[in-house]
């Protein structure tokens, strides 16, 4: 029986009874702190990361995760089950119930790992990746988006806490949870969703028929972050206590200049376009980028901030799908000697603590 029929099923067993739950126990071989799991409460329907003893590898985002009804089960099941075969998005092994706590759980591959979030962390004092170590993460991020798209699943919240970082060499490089993916099969509107660091400016002007691109978005702010070791759109002083969506956009617009109606002409449609233009500050200047001089060639060269610029522009028309970015000479010059290169002249990078 396939993955997604035996969720349905078990939610059909469990729902209509109010003090039980259903699912197999946890295989004996498998011990508690050598899977992560993603539970699913019975009474309240609604997702629950949990770390698995010696997991660190899970941060929560900046939104509860909201509570959700029981056909979300079997949507998340079908997300899991379509994203199987991708190399770079963490596994699942199946549904359980945790003896521990009665609650069904998604048991999901363990991986020996930090968050890319730890890793930034613990690496702040020292010096900065180098750019073909940069550029492996970004082949693998990108290659793992791209099967995700193709499967018509948007992750909706890629960022550095949702990206492990594991192997000896930091070779292999997850994505997980899927928490808040949506499927290009259903219809708009959707709705916002996901971190607002890493939020795409079209989400973030409420825009409801949005695509895979805003995937795209998130990881050309992940580059950035992997080439500073800083987040790119993250300016507290620019915090609005009134409307954080506006906040951001001032924090995207102070570096990628303001939209006009030739360089976006969508712009001034979307529902909050007048709002954080009226709430800008004087000192942003309309169409004028600043990205090339925070990364500037000694930091950055041509072919990959043509990666970058192509991934951070404000107008989703012009952004790089996951597919044509790999397509890109910074990608294609990628030979077996430039990835032994990208370990073997990075800095060293710190393991996994017990």
């Amino acid at each position: 029986m396939e993955f997604v029929e035996v969720v349905i099923q078990i939610l059909k067993e469990v729902f209509p009874r109010t003090g039980t739950s259903g699912g197999a126990e946890l295989p004996p071989n498998l011990r508690l702190t050598s899977v992560t799991l993603l539970e699913f409460h019975v009474k309240t329907a609604e997702f629950v990361p949990e770390q698995a003893r010696n997991f660190r590898g899970w941060s929560p985002s900046s939104t509860s995760p909201p509570t959700r009804p029981a056909s979300s089960c079997g949507r998340l099941a079908s997300f899991l089950e379509a994203c199987s075969g991708n190399p770079y998005v963490l596994g699942c092994q199946g549904l359980a119930r945790d003896p521990r706590t009665g609650n069904l759980c998604f048991v999901m591959e363990y991986v020996e790992a930090l968050s890319l979030n730890d890793l930034f962390w613990e690496t702040r004092h020292g010096p900065r990746l180098p750019e073909p170590t940069v550029r492996a993460f970004m082949r693998k991020l990108l290659t793992g988006a791209k099967m995700m798209h193709e499967c018509h699943v948007v992750h909706r919240d890629i960022k550095p806490a949702n990206i492990l970082v594991a192997g000896a060499e930091e070779e292999d490089v997850r994505s997980w949870p899927l928490g808040l993916a949506i499927s290009m099969t259903d219809p708009p509107p959707y709705n916002q969703a996901g971190t607002l660091t890493y939020m795409a400016p079209e989400m973030l002007l409420e825009k409801t028929d949005y695509d895979a691109l805003v995937d795209t978005w998130s990881l050309g702010c992940v580059m950035a972050e992997l080439v500073t070791g800083e987040a790119l759109f993250n300016d507290e002083d620019d915090k609005d206590d009134g409307n954080e969506s506006l906040s951001q956009l001032c924090s995207i617009f102070s570096v990628l200049g303001v939209p006009s109606d030739k360089s976006w002409p969508e712009f001034m449609s979307l529902p909050l376009a007048g709002e954080a233009l009226r709430v800008l500050p004087a000192m942003v200047h309309p169409q004028h980028s600043k990205l090339r001089e925070m990364f500037p060639k000694e930091t950055l060269s041509a072919d990959g901030f043509r990666v970058l610029e192509g991934l951070l522009t404000c107008n989703p028309a012009k952004w790089l799908t996951a597919a044509a970015a790999l397509k890109l000479p910074w990608f294609v010059a990628l030979r077996p000697a430039a990835a032994t290169a990208a370990t073997t002249s990075a800095p060293a990078l710190p393991t996994k603590k017990p």
